[in-house]
């Protein structure tokens, strides 16, 4: 059988063979040439833009290749003007590989990659998949994403389904009727694997357990489940790894970047050391040893085409103690820096604290499909919220008590039952949002 997708990113300027081949040789590396590979790979990759970028000369004019501190941190909005501003010299809107992100974070942009650092992303994927007996090739996937609803959009979508082997679920209808769909889907096609958005396969799962069914009896081809995108609550990854009878693996990725991290076999989230260099930092942009929580960011080691270097990816996060630098490893990953809750004290605390809070009280009877918390005023938030039925006052209750015993008292919290939820145009659900125009 042809390697149909294969065959798709070479014929369209993607050296996928190439990429792989490095990606081999980086990955055979040894931990002390591992360390001589990554310092070179830093400072090659700066000084290229230094010297052929014209936006990166003027953003990191200070810049200092043998002085790291020197670099300067950048984020989507340093980078949100036109792409041509950005672009290195020798690279045009035809040559390279332009997408955008999903703006889940509230700062949308066009990014671009050159053609080698895509295929590099590609590899790695085949790569990381393959830790699960997976091809990229020949498995068969099953795709809880969204999809473009224009025409142009939603058939270039479709076609690159059909080359990747993948048949699509849309995210954007979560009801029994739709899910009852997917299950005689999933009857008659030997899919290897799910990927797509957390919330969405989690409320599949949901619909198994209301029905009593586990997913591998019904198709037993099911090798694992691979989610994205959003967070991954223990408890979900609990009940869909019993739904589906298969493994729930956690990936994180930035689609302006690469993998960033994939669970490995060993249930550790390893990051991508193999084109990407990870630091966690503190608010002063110093480095932060392992174990301690801090801003994630990220340089980009191949993308010849832009810079991202040191970019502040928006996420806080902690890399394990038991990290190398051939092996850094994601211990844990709390959110966006811009989902903060500023509560009228002055204090602040992740927005997912409200969410974590409010979950473990609102879910345990089953009743509420899925609900959003959104922060509307300094003291006033609003649970919306998909239920088969009215929540009670009394649970109602428990849950303002509980986010005044864990934040502060004085809170207004309100309760809205809604038919369904408002995802963003991409399909991923964002589960706490602050409408304050603060920067915290």
């Amino acid at each position: 059988m042809m390697n149909l997708f294969d065959f798709s990113l070479q014929v369209s300027g993607f050296p996928i063979k190439e990429a792989s081949r490095v990606l081999k040789t980086i990955q055979n590396k040894d931990e002390s040439a591992f360390e001589t590979y990554l310092e070179t790979k830093i400072n090659d990759i700066v000084t290229y833009h230094l010297t052929n970028n014209s936006f990166y000369k003027s953003f990191a004019k200070n810049a200092n290749v043998l002085d790291w501190k020197s670099i300067p941190i950048m984020t989507k909005k340093d980078l949100q003007k036109p792409l041509k501003e950005r672009l290195s010299n020798g690279f045009n809107v035809k040559n390279v590989y332009i997408n955008k992100t999903s703006g889940s974070s509230g700062d949308p942009f066009i990014f671009a990659k050159d053609k080698f650092c895509h295929a590099l992303t590609w590899a790695l994927i085949k790569n990381r998949f393959s830790w699960y007996n997976l091809d990229i090739n020949k498995s068969k996937q099953a795709r809880f994403y969204g999809i473009p609803l224009d025409k142009k959009g939603y058939f270039k979508e479709q076609f690159k389904d059909k080359l990747s082997n993948r048949f699509r679920f849309s995210v954007f209808d979560l009801s029994d009727a739709a899910f009852e769909r997917y299950l005689k889907k999933f009857e008659d096609t030997s899919f290897e694997y799910i990927n797509g958005y957390t919330s969405s396969i989690a409320q599949f799962a949901k619909y198994l357990k209301r029905r009593n069914l586990i997913l591998k009896e019904i198709c037993p081809s099911l090798k694992v489940c691979i989610v994205t995108s959003e967070m991954l609550f223990d408890n979900d990854k609990s009940l869909m790894e019993f739904q589906f009878g298969v493994p729930v693996i956690n990936e994180y990725g930035a689609s302006e970047l690469d993998l960033i991290a994939f669970e490995n076999p060993k249930g550790d989230w390893q990051v991508n050391s193999e084109s990407l260099f990870v630091e966690i930092l503190d608010n002063q942009d110093n480095p932060l040893p392992n174990g301690k929580e801090g801003r994630i960011v990220i340089t980009s080691l191949y993308n010849k085409a832009q810079p991202f270097i040191r970019y502040d990816i928006g996420d806080i996060g902690v890399l394990s103690k038991k990290s190398n630098v051939k092996t850094p490893i994601l211990e844990q990953l709390t959110g966006r820096t811009n989902d903060i809750a500023v509560l009228p004290s002055g204090k602040k605390a992740a927005g997912l604290t409200f969410y974590y809070i409010t979950k473990s009280i609102i879910e345990d009877d089953g009743l509420v499909k899925e609900f959003v918390i959104e922060q509307v005023k300094l003291d006033t938030f609003i649970v919306k919220y998909v239920s088969y039925v009215e929540l009670s006052e009394e649970k109602k209750n428990i849950i303002i008590t509980e986010m005044e015993k864990y934040l502060e008292k004085g809170l207004q919290i309100n309760f809205e039952r809604q038919e369904k939820l408002i995802r963003s145009k991409s399909g991923k659900l964002k589960q706490f949002t602050s409408y304050l125009n603060l920067n915290p």
